[in-house]
């Protein structure tokens, strides 16, 4: 049989959009997961040994995470995963009480520490391999809104995960996991306030939408200033530019709406201005301490001196780049480190759990620090703060 012209044309056109689902289908459900698998690695590992007393311990604990990537990667947080570092069951399975959900909504390819040119971003290629809305393709703001969408329907569907806006909700929720350890507060957070795109009202949007911690840079310089890896305008070196007036503006928004400020991935130089301006005390969401691990990930010990004496908060990661060991043993060294050099009201996790990250073990393992720290000799009370009071009582603190 003969086909007619606009027969070939229907019949090419519908092998055309075959292909085109099957690789966009292949993509989201063979490749996805083999690469989220294999960026987000768990180190294989014999289990690790807890004791009786540890594990007593850490069943009493809230325990809290200043920053986790989840929502960037997708997966269903509802269920149990065998790839990558988080999900629902296996917070719960490690006590985890609060967690800091941040959305990644610009990123380069190389993830590289040193400098980054601004013009590149992986995070277009995942949002259309993962298959998100289209609307996401090309606007950053949009990917931010996304993340915290998925992070509104987890709450919906979850009767014991609460997505917490105000200190009035964490104290609520904190009381009730006294008789049920399945609940879990959850904060949503943007790594870099790049959704911004320079608008100052697209903050009170994603405000309203539920963030309450804003990064202030990622992996780029942006349009409130210099990022600890980005680039100079000779392309040759780290800019270390500072607050731009912009900066400066959502600074000063933050303060007055109780909005986190975290200064994670900020140029020395924002850092000290932030200080400056901030009425509030900040956070380092996920870092380790150059003195005890020299990175150029991590800023200067002075500079983590100085937020922790205006109160400020440090989330020690668990990768090898910011703690130069991501055992359990390593975890906890760094740890007692920055109990004892910026005090332990001071210093909570910050795993960076789902961050592209190698770690050595999940968010099910956590226990597996509180025994390390047991056989350093830390008290249980200094345990029980390092691993979640501490935190807990931070945003209670600062929150609206």
């Amino acid at each position: 049989m003969t086909l007619t012209p606009l027969q070939k044309v229907t019949t090419f056109c519908l092998i055309l959009m075959i292909i085109v689902l099957s690789g966009l289908a292949f993509m989201r459900f063979i490749m996805m997961p083999r690469i989220d698998k294999s960026m987000n690695e768990v180190i294989a590992h014999t289990p690790y040994r807890v004791s009786d007393q540890a594990a007593k311990l850490h069943t009493s604990l809230n325990i809290a995470d200043l920053h986790a990537d989840t929502l960037l990667w997708q997966r269903n947080p509802e269920r149990r995963h065998q790839r990558g570092h988080t999900d629902l069951p296996r917070l719960r399975e490690g006590q985890v009480a609060l967690q800091i959900f941040t959305t990644v909504t610009k990123s380069p390819p190389d993830l590289n520490y040193e400098k980054n040119n601004a013009d590149k971003d992986d995070i277009t290629a995942l949002a259309i391999a993962q298959m998100w809305p289209p609307r996401t393709w090309k606007s950053i703001f949009a990917r931010a809104h996304y993340q915290a969408e998925r992070l509104k329907k987890i709450a919906h569907n979850d009767p014991d995960f609460y997505l917490i806006r105000t200190r009035q909700d964490l104290s609520r929720t904190i009381t009730k996991r006294r008789n049920n350890k399945n609940i879990i507060a959850g904060i949503l957070g943007m790594e870099g306030a790049h959704p911004l795109e320079g608008k100052i009202e697209n903050l009170g949007t994603l405000y309203d939408a539920g963030f309450r911690v804003i990064g202030l840079q990622h992996f780029f310089d942006n349009e409130l200033g210099g990022s600890l890896h980005g680039i100079s305008g000779d392309g040759h070196g780290i800019s270390g530019d500072g607050l731009t007036p912009f900066g400066r503006a959502v600074i000063a928004w933050a303060n007055s709406h109780h909005m986190i400020i975290d200064v994670a991935h900020s140029s020395h130089k924002v850092v000290k201005q932030t200080l400056e301006a901030s009425i509030k005390p900040l956070i380092v969401s996920h870092t380790g301490f150059a003195g005890h691990c020299p990175s150029r990930r991590n800023i200067p010990d002075e500079l983590i001196r100085q937020i922790t004496q205006k109160g400020g908060l440090i989330g020690v990661g668990f990768w090898g780049d910011v703690i130069c060991d991501p055992s359990p043993k390593g975890i906890a060294l760094a740890l007692q480190y920055g109990v004892n050099n910026f005090g332990v009201d001071h210093i909570a996790l910050g795993s960076d759990f789902d961050g592209t990250v190698q770690t050595a073990l999940d968010a099910s393992e956590l226990a597996a620090i509180t025994q390390e720290l047991l056989t350093l000799g830390m008290d249980e009370e200094t345990i029980a703060k390092i691993m979640g009071e501490n935190a807990i009582a931070f945003f209670q603190n600062n929150l609206p």
